[in-house]
């Protein structure tokens, strides 16, 4: 027995939203990992703190806190009305913005970390060489943290395929539109459909443990060029 309709349909949109999250995530996550890295401000402390809340916190308490304020009275509800969007929450796009607020630590982190590995001196060296701050970071800091980005990604996008918490408190249980593949296991667990709980639990687990293997494996090659 294999994956059925339902099945299949909770993967690819799983992996559509993983995928649409963690683009995003790296575009949003870059200039806070840049600013987290490089700045001495007293904001670097409770800015970090914030970033690093879905650490922390129980995902029923992100979902709840960004449906109030994705909902009809909340400012970002308000303001997608307005604009002629409609509501976020129950949608793919309410899933999409929620996922980015709970995936951002396992992106900005590994960004970030590399970016205070590199240090102060090729960005000094290539403004000596009249490099503007621009190419600075394109040319110097973006290639030397290219580890760090393939970590994120990597992290990122096998977060955002195991969220249920977070997806399930704004997406709810629609097919085809915010059922993921942590909610559709759910369902089938609900209805003693173990068998089919199991398919997809087990390609969860195979799943996860080639992320990791991915990211040791890449790490360690990383960590030996660097001492060879």
């Amino acid at each position: 027995m294999g994956f059925s309709d339902a099945d299949l349909g909770a993967i690819w949109l799983t992996l559509r939203l993983a995928a649409v999250v963690t683009f995003l995530l790296l575009l949003i996550g870059t200039p806070i990992a840049w600013w987290l890295a490089h700045t001495r401000s007293w904001l670097k402390g409770p800015i970090g703190a914030v970033v690093a809340l879905p650490l922390v916190l129980p995902p029923t308490v992100i979902g709840f806190y960004l449906l109030l304020v994705m909902g009809p009275n909340g400012p970002i509800g308000r303001l997608t009305e307005s604009l002629g969007m409609g509501l976020l929450p129950f949608t793919f796009w309410g899933l999409v913005v929620a996922s980015i607020f709970y995936s951002m630590p396992f992106v900005v982190q590994p960004i970030q970390n590399a970016f205070e590995t590199i240090g102060e001196r090729p960005l000094e060296v290539a403004a000596t060489l009249r490099a503007s701050p621009w190419d600075r970071f394109f040319s110097v800091a973006l290639p030397l943290a290219k580890p760090g980005f393939i970590t994120a990604s990597i992290l990122g996008f096998a977060h955002t395929v195991g969220e249920f918490g977070v997806v399930l408190m704004i997406g709810g249980n629609i097919p085809d539109k915010t059922r993921v593949v942590s909610v559709q296991i759910f369902d089938h667990v609900e209805a003693l459909e173990y068998t089919e709980a199991h398919w997809l639990a087990g390609t969860m687990v195979i799943f996860s443990f080639l992320v990791l293997l991915a990211v040791y494996t890449f790490n360690k090659k990383t960590r030996e060029l660097k001492s060879g």
